[in-house]
């Protein structure tokens, strides 16, 4: 299995782009207050995140445009029909990312470049391990193949050091050596698979 082939890539980040949209439709409105298991973070102020980087994020860095404040303010969740929005836009993102010239070279974050294909690698991670955040925070189950469950694997693994220094990921959880490979990818960035079962 290859972890920089951008058709596959491409395939990892519809699923998990479709994924996302299904979950976002099954967000309750009246639990957007509530809390989660992402330190300090309600469900609302956890979708706009999600919403922010697996959408509007992905589509500007396949564009080359740095994400304008506005963006980073917004409150998506204040638009009733933001499900709906973020399904739209997340088209919008997998599809700038179908044109194969996109992965080729580097991708100016503003502080920083990093090869296109690595942005992609942790946006589509972003949409897998956030979305089973929501999921999980609003009663829902996540649903991922096992190739593409493979690939956020071989990501977290990969960057979970970046991470951890700023502090995107807590410690590994233990898990048994034979737990499911989505199972997996949740403990090592810091997350108990178990939640989604209680």
């Amino acid at each position: 299995m290859t972890y920089d082939d951008p058709e596959h890539l491409h395939a990892y980040m519809t699923e998990c782009a479709a994924e996302a949209a299904r979950v976002a439709r099954g967000v309750p409105a009246d639990r957007l207050g509530e809390p989660t298991h992402c330190p300090d973070w309600d469900v609302r102020a956890l979708v706009n995140h999600w919403v922010l980087y697996t959408s509007h994020g992905l589509e500007h860095r396949a564009l080359r445009k740095q994400l304008p404040e506005e963006l980073s303010a917004r409150d998506f969740t204040a638009d009733p029909d933001w499900p709906a929005a973020y399904a739209a836009q997340l088209d919008r993102a997998v599809a700038a990312w179908a044109d194969p010239a996109v992965w080729e070279g580097e991708v100016d974050l503003g502080m920083a470049k990093m090869p296109a294909v690595q942005i992609a690698s942790m946006v589509i991670k972003e949409m897998a391990v956030h979305g089973w955040d929501v999921a999980t925070a609003t009663g829902q189950e996540y649903r991922v193949s096992d190739d593409a469950a493979r690939f956020v694997l071989h990501v977290v693994e990969e960057h979970g050091a970046l991470y951890r220094q700023y502090d995107g990921f807590a410690d590994p959880v233990p898990v048994p050596d034979d737990a499911p490979v989505f199972d997996r990818a949740l403990a090592s960035s810091g997350r108990d698979p178990q939640l989604a079962r209680a």
